[in-house]
């Protein structure tokens, strides 16, 4: 039998065994069996919504021009986004490894000889071989090319893996820039009032002299006035840290970073009810998860693969002086050709343990993936909350400073003029202020770290 007929058959046995494993040459499709996995699928296949908060370029985002020019100078400097771009890199090498898998496998191999028998008249005899192998296997099966699917999923996976790294640098650093801002604010409201509550002690002292307060007064005047000048060194402490932060996001040299107290986000309008599923999609948890559920699929259908024979066409050609037990100089071309089916018979269970164990990993992959879709809505409706709330005690904050900021303002007048109100009103009037004060700034910083979280949450950083 020649090699056509040894081909033609082949072909015939492995088409007839194709017929019961088509599916393992499907490209990885969204179950539509659950309504959430289907609600996906179909947003999946929409247009995005560019005008969706977390589809916004970050650029529309935060438009503070100092801002602006730290987060493009950390996305060029982060290490971790630079790692994370290596990775595509990796993956995109992997997925031409696998493409070029369909090529026919080429090899030369130059060898030749030299011998002498030690008998009287013999001569140094020389052989050699210029061979060419090829060798393809034909991919009847699927086998290569769900291991191509599986490496085209990896790197879609790191793609979105780089997409979530570049977000996280993003809000990191608008966070970090925020946190300075609030701090200078926190310390210029802090040294302002402990020199006001240096002269409140001059006068409490003056009082004393007159006869008008006690010692105790005095006393509970300076305890205040130190508490002050204690919380600015924890201010201070914070203040130092956060400028470190910021120079380890855009990896440079420790540094204080010259910001604005007054530097504040704004007030976008994001609040909604519901968050929709197109919104959901976009984020690089879900999306990393739902790659690794088609990389199981694939897994899956190359463990179903390793059932099914293999066909391997290989040709041999090339120059050579050694026909068999013969020399010839000058020496002769040669050709070869075969055909090698490979059927698995026996593995001792390895095929089967190896099926079973791709498809729970298959469904973990999808146990995965529908818990990153639910996380994904909490983490962003829990935000979406806080933001509202936080807004709403940002303005009654602001009408509790200027309730006492008017309180103080007439305690003091009452203890001067009048006598009709002691030093503890007063001492606590101007406590309160400023605790109310700080608190508004911790408000207000707590409410754009929570606008920067939900533009995170959403995937924004585009």
């Amino acid at each position: 039998m020649n090699f056509r007929k040894i081909f033609i058959a082949a072909a015939f046995g492995l088409a007839v065994a194709g017929l019961t494993s088509c599916h393992i040459y499907k490209k990885f499709e969204m179950p539509q069996d659950d309504p959430v996995t289907k609600e996906y699928a179909e947003v999946v296949k929409s247009e995005p919504d560019s005008a969706a908060f977390g589809n916004l370029p970050w650029q529309a985002v935060f438009t503070d021009p100092v801002l602006a020019d730290m987060i493009q100078r950390a996305l060029d400097n982060n290490v971790n986004l630079d790692n994370a771009r290596l990775n595509v890199e990796v993956a995109k090498a992997n997925v031409l490894g696998a493409r070029l898998s369909y090529l026919p496998a080429v090899a030369l191999n130059l060898n030749g000889s030299l011998s002498k028998y030690h008998v009287d008249g013999a001569s140094w005899t020389r052989t050699y071989q210029l061979p060419m192998a090829i060798s393809w296997e034909v991919d009847i099966f699927g086998k290569i090319l769900n291991r191509k699917r599986a490496a085209e999923a990896a790197l879609d996976l790191q793609k979105d893996y780089e997409q979530a790294v570049r977000s996280q640098i993003i809000g990191g650093v608008a966070s970090c820039y925020y946190t300075i801002a609030v701090l200078e604010s926190q310390l210029n409201l802090s040294r302002e009032t402990a020199e006001l509550w240096k002269q409140s002690v001059q006068t409490m002292r003056d009082f004393k002299e007159a006869g008008r307060v006690t010692e105790a007064a005095v006393v509970q005047s300076e305890a205040q006035y130190y508490q002050i000048l204690a919380s600015i060194t924890d201010l201070e402490t914070a203040l130092d840290k956060a400028n470190n932060s910021m120079s380890l996001l855009l990896n440079v040299e420790p540094q204080t970073w010259t910001i604005s107290p007054d530097a504040r986000l704004g007030n976008p309008q994001v609040l909604r009810d519901g968050i929709p599923m197109r919104e959901l999609a976009m984020r690089p948890d879900v999306r990393v998860a739902e790659q690794q559920l088609a990389a199981a699929y694939y897994a899956t259908n190359s463990a179903r693969a390793a059932f099914y024979p293999s066909l391997t066409i290989s040709s041999n050609g090339g120059f050579t002086n050694l026909v068999g037990s013969m020399i010839t100089n000058p020496g002769k071309w040669f050709v070869q050709l075969a055909a090698q089916l490979t059927a698995p018979l026996f593995s001792r269970g390895a095929n089967i343990a190896g099926l079973k164990g791709a498809k729970a990993q298959q469904e973990q992959a999808m146990n995965n993936f529908k818990y990153a879709l639910l996380n994904a809505t909490a983490e962003v409706n829990d935000y979406l909350t806080a933001y509202g709330n936080l807004s709403r005690k940002q303005e009654l904050l602001a009408s509790q400073t200027e309730a006492l900021s008017q309180a103080v303002e007439m305690t003091n007048l009452l203890l001067a003029y009048d006598g009709k109100t002691t030093y503890l009103e007063v001492l606590n009037a101007q406590s309160s202020l400023l605790s109310a004060q700080l608190s508004a700034l911790s408000t207000e910083l707590e409410r754009d770290q929570t606008i920067i979280s939900l533009y995170q949450a959403l995937g924004g950083g585009r």
